[in-house]
């Protein structure tokens, strides 16, 4: 069995011009599937809010429903790098909150945590404390409400915000970075900029790496996203099956002698 990749190397990958892959995943399944296909890193996102929980925002998310997720996704991965995302309200009172926060990650089995926005000195403290912090910029989704909806970011002057966001992310000691909903010209510029690694989701071909939804790389949700890479007709197919099952069953078809006992 390979061993276990680390921050330092999810990092160091840059250097070496080495495309990294990284899939979110809620549960043992999904994450064995993610590691066995052999993904750089899997991210317990907060996502898991709209994604497995139903919620319209990733704002209802919890520590305690990250913490959930993350034990279960640990237990099914045994090579790729675990990042679990720090929900709302887990950091934004503060360096005190936010460390405590980040350790109960740790111990409930992150390899490292993710934090969305400029909270330059919480990143700092986290590091400190002898965790590997990845930084998310420009489309935040816990800040829905004061963007004022899902939409890009990075246009015109803001740009240049952005940008030296991405560099104080960078000292304040981030191993990573996550570029959402950015143009792409912009996504190549902080690329080209900054020495860890860009990790792109809607932000174009030129990060160092990208993020995706494994629901929406199989294909399980009833929406279409341009951000989104599609890869298998998972919802159809899935409903197929099961529409097989339930006919099975009605017709008398299933179970089989194979499927009873004596």
């Amino acid at each position: 069995m390979a061993d276990r990749m680390t921050a330092p190397q999810f990092l160091a990958k840059k250097a070496k011009g080495e495309k990294l892959t990284v899939l979110t995943a809620y549960d043992a399944t999904f994450a064995e599937l993610a590691d066995e296909a052999g993904v750089d890193a899997i991210l317990v996102g907060d996502s898991l809010g709209n994604v497995v929980l139903g919620y319209p925002t990733t704002i209802p998310v919890t520590l305690t429903d990250i913490v959930h997720h993350l034990k279960a996704v640990k237990r099914g991965c045994h090579r790729a790098l675990v990042i679990a995302d720090l929900p709302f309200g887990s950091y934004q009172a503060g360096v005190s909150q936010a460390v405590e926060s980040a350790v109960t990650l740790m111990q409930a089995g992150a390899d490292a945590v993710k934090l969305e926005g400029d909270y330059f000195d919480e990143v700092t403290a986290i590091v400190r404390a002898g965790i590997p912090v990845m930084g998310h910029l420009g489309f935040t989704p816990q800040s829905v409400n004061t963007i004022g909806g899902h939409r890009v970011q990075g246009r015109g002057d803001s740009a240049a915000k952005i940008l030296s966001q991405a560099q104080d992310l960078e000292a304040a000691g981030a191993f990573g970075v996550v570029l959402e909903l950015i143009p792409a010209d912009l996504a190549a510029s902080i690329t080209s900029l900054i020495k860890i690694p860009t990790i792109g989701i809607g932000a174009g071909a030129h990060c160092d790496g990208q993020v995706q939804v494994i629901n929406d790389v199989l294909g399980l949700g009833s929406k279409k996203y341009r951000h989104a890479g599609e890869f298998l007709s998972g919802r159809t197919l899935i409903i197929d099956a099961i529409r097989q099952y339930r006919l099975s069953v009605s017709n008398g078809e299933f179970p089989t002698g194979e499927n009873s006992f004596e």
